[in-house]
Order: structure tokens, then sequence, then C-alpha cells
């Protein structure tokens, strides 16, 4: 027995398949969309007795051929179980399309809270756990770059060496293929990107989105990472700088490209972005001297992703609606301070 179908799940199908690989759930089973992200789709699953899992499938329809791999997310989570690095427990992975049109991971539900906004910080929070949860968010991040790749058995994950160039060329790949316009700012910044790329600073395991929207929180410290549809190997610089690009400091100007005044670090009490930056030289002994140009970097990688978003919903393929015009000029607007930074190597905005 199943609950009435919610859009992107079989009710039926999928509830004889987790009553027989994940076991101990007794349905029926209800299914609800998880609101917040804009690429892979997330739903809580609840059983009659109250249990609580977490499934995630790829957007409804055609996707790019690279992205949405979710036997490689399985993969990462249940391999990072073995480290130090706190990941919700893997329950089962499905290959096969015929129960649900794409495949589907399974995980546990990780009881805590998702500080994707302000109102979430506030509502959350205090003034005085806000500063622990943005040191344990560079504690965590600094045992990531940690982590033993081989011991772990991610060691065939992804070419280790060349990390800037990789992500170049597949994120301009992705750009020219799901592009809703032609945008100059995009162009130029990746020429310039190409011609000034740093030497890399070693490989590790690159989350690809490391944010406190992508964070379980709970006693003022993360206890689970998600999102891990962009890891690979490469440059932990990388993931540095992804993390300060979207860290808005309180009444900081220039804030919306970046996630908005809205963003959970906008309010009183969390560590500025030298702090952290302090912290994880302190911790790692890296050199984050170059960090401007992985800024650059970053605000141009993420306006191919907002693109990418944008496209996917203009099709239709994810399970709702969205304001485009806001992506559109989200996508606009961290182009154009990709350039800016790579022209002028200027402070934040």
């Amino acid at each position: 027995m199943a609950e009435p179908e919610v859009r992107g799940i079989d009710a039926a199908r999928v509830t004889d398949w987790l009553c027989k690989h994940v076991g101990e759930l007794a349905p029926p089973l209800r299914f609800e969309r998880i609101p917040g992200g804009h690429s892979n789709l997330t739903y809580r699953v609840s059983d009659n007795e109250g249990r609580l899992c977490v499934l995630r499938r790829p957007p409804l329809g055609a996707v790019l051929a690279t992205a949405h791999d979710m036997g490689r997310e399985h993969r990462i989570i249940s391999a990072l179980a073995q480290s130090d690095v706190p990941v919700p427990p893997a329950l089962g992975l499905c290959k096969d399309e015929s129960v649900n049109g794409a495949p589907f991971y399974v995980m546990d539900f990780v009881e805590g809270d998702v500080l994707a906004t302000a109102q979430d910080a506030l509502a959350h929070t205090s003034e005085q756990q806000r500063g622990p949860i943005g040191e344990s968010l560079i504690d965590v991040l600094t045992r990531l770059h940690a982590v033993d790749i081989d011991a772990i058995g991610l060691g065939d994950l992804a070419r280790r060496e060349d990390y800037l160039g990789r992500q170049l060329r597949r994120w301009h790949t992705q750009w020219e293929r799901s592009k809703t316009r032609e945008l100059p700012d995009m162009d130029k910044a990746y020429h310039l990107l190409l011609e000034r790329r740093p030497e890399q600073q070693g490989a590790t395991i690159a989350h690809g989105d490391y944010r406190l929207g992508n964070m379980i929180t709970r006693d003022a410290r993360i206890v689970a990472v998600l999102d891990w549809e962009l890891c690979t190997l490469g440059d932990p610089l990388a993931d540095v700088a992804y993390l300060v690009n979207h860290w808005i400091e309180p009444g900081e100007r220039g804030a919306a490209l970046r996630g908005g005044a809205g963003a959970p670090s906008a309010v009183p009490g969390f560590p500025d972005r030298d702090e952290l930056l302090r912290r994880y030289r302190e911790r790692t002994g890296r050199d984050l001297g170059g960090i401007d140009y992985y800024c650059a970097f970053q605000f141009w990688r993420s306006a191919a992703i907002v693109e990418g978003v944008l496209a996917r919903y203009l099709k239709g393929v994810m399970g709702g609606d969205a304001d485009t015009d806001a992506f559109r000029a989200q996508v606009d607007g961290l182009a154009a301070a990709a350039l800016e930074r790579l022209e002028a190597r200027g402070e934040f905005a």
C-alpha cells in the first residue's frame, strides 16, 4: 500500500522496492518533495510508524549526460561513512529504471536544521551558536580535504591532476549546451581563467557545492554534509573559494548575486570571511594567496550551473515553477563578477 502519487515518484513501485531492499519500513509510505534544491530532486519518505528516510532522484525528463549520476552520489556517501566527515548513512541504490523512471538512492534521515536562509538562521540558532557553527563548517571542510582517498575506495573517482583545466572544459561544455542566450562576459572570463590557471596544491576530495545551505546543523555543529552530486577529486582551494563566495556578511553591498542579503551568514554572530580563511589556513597550512583566482573561477562556474537550472525550469523538468527572470539576472551578475575579479583582482564587493 502507498499514499497517493507525488510528481517524480511512482509510489506503489517505489514502496515495493523500499520495503524489499531497505527493510524495517511499515507501509503505507508517504512521499513529500523537500523544496530548496534546483538540481536533483529530494523527497522525505515516512512510514506508518514514523520512521523517516530520504530519497534522491534526477530531475524529470532529459538531463545533461554527465550530470545527476545517482550511483556516483551513493558511492561517495557510502565511502565517506568510513571517514570522520559527517554524512547521512546510505541505505540503498536502485539502478532499475522500471521502478521509478530513473535511478534513485536512499539515505537515512538525519535530525537537525538546514540553514539555507537568514530566516532559518534566526529561527534555529542563537547569536552565540553561530560562531561555533561557522568554525565547525571550516573544521569539517579541513577534515574532508584530509581524507585518504585511496583508503576509503575513492581513488578512481576522477583524475586528480589538472582540476581547473577539467572543470573549465566541463562547465564550458555545459554552458554551450544549456545556455539560453549569448553572454559575452562568460566567454571573456573563460579565456582569462584558462590563461591564468595557477599550479594545483595537491589533490583532495572536492565537494563542489560546499556552503551552509548544504549542511545539517544540530547543537551548534555540522552533523551531516549533503548534496554530493558535483563532488570530484581535485584542488581543495576550489571548495574554499566557493564557500567564501557564498558567505555574505551582515549589511554587505552587492550580496544578491552570491545568494542574496537573505543568506544565513548575513545575520549577526557568524565569523567573517577573513576568519574562515584564517582558520582553514591554520589547520591545513595551505597557501591562500591566490584565492582571488579561485573566487573568480567559482563565480564563472556558478553562472554556468545556474544557467543549467534556468534551462531545466524552462523545459519544465524540475517538478515546479520558479522565477526564471531572477535566475537570468543572477547568471548575468555572476558572469560579470567573475570577469571583474579577473580584471581588477579587487576585494569582495
